[in-house]
């Protein structure tokens, strides 16, 4: 079963990214806009892990992290923190209220996603797979390896992260500034080109002697893990 996360964040338009790039990772999303709801929330339905902004109507993010640990089916719930909060003070209370990590906005969203899965390694870690695989294609998160029929493949590290994103969800298209956002972060300016660039890379290190291409270009739209590639 896939993970199951709740945002509690009261700005939309954050929410629908954040819910738009974890559900592209193969988590399942909730969420509510307002403290006082997410309480009523969390009492009929427990995730695996809480996205809490700081500041929210009806009820304080800082209080309802209070009243989750104080609660037996939620004491151990991963949280994180979201808050344009950054002074050391803030991030202390937080952290003593009992959250489990704390992000500053603005924040880069592959970060953000890679706190997320080591947080539900440790709490749960059967929601969070350690290997991607697609027919003689494997990605291990844990070594952090790509393998083609059993040959070990060098990527760089920014190749990897590629992958790992475009694997997550096999047959769905991004546009460049998707995968930008996603792989290299929203606080990165640079050229929709160099998407074209990593992606030339990555398809020369994981398809040596001609071998099949798991990477679909789709004119006009972007990039995307070739679906029908697990079953070649």
């Amino acid at each position: 079963m896939p993970a199951r996360i709740l945002i509690v964040e009261d700005e939309e338009p954050l929410t629908l990214l954040l819910r738009y790039n974890l559900e592209a990772e193969g988590f399942e999303v909730d969420s509510v806009a307002r403290g006082d709801d997410a309480e009523l929330h969390l009492r009929d339905h427990t995730p695996d892990l809480v996205l809490l902004d700081w500041m929210l109507p009806g009820l304080s993010g800082i209080e309802l992290c209070r009243r989750l640990r104080a609660r037996r089916d939620t004491e151990r719930v991963p949280i994180i923190m979201l808050t344009a909060r950054g002074e050391e003070t803030e991030r202390v209370r937080g952290l003593a209220t009992g959250a489990d990590d704390y992000v500053v906005k603005p924040f880069s969203l592959p970060e953000l996603i890679a706190r997320i899965q080591a947080l539900l390694r440790r709490a749960k870690p059967g929601h969070v797979a350690g290997l991607l695989a697609a027919g003689d294609l494997e990605l291990d998160r844990t070594t952090r390896r790509v393998r083609r029929s059993g040959m070990e493949l060098h990527l760089g590290p920014t190749e990897f992260r590629l992958l790992e994103f475009l694997m997550q969800a096999p047959g769905r298209v991004y546009s460049r500034a998707q995968l930008l956002d996603a792989v290299w972060g929203r606080d990165v300016y640079i050229d929709e080109r160099t998407v074209d660039v990593h992606v030339g890379r990555l398809r020369k290190a994981i398809t040596p002697d001609n071998a099949k291409d798991p990477l679909r270009t789709v004119r006009g739209a972007g990039y995307a893990f070739d679906e029908t590639f697990a079953r070649s």
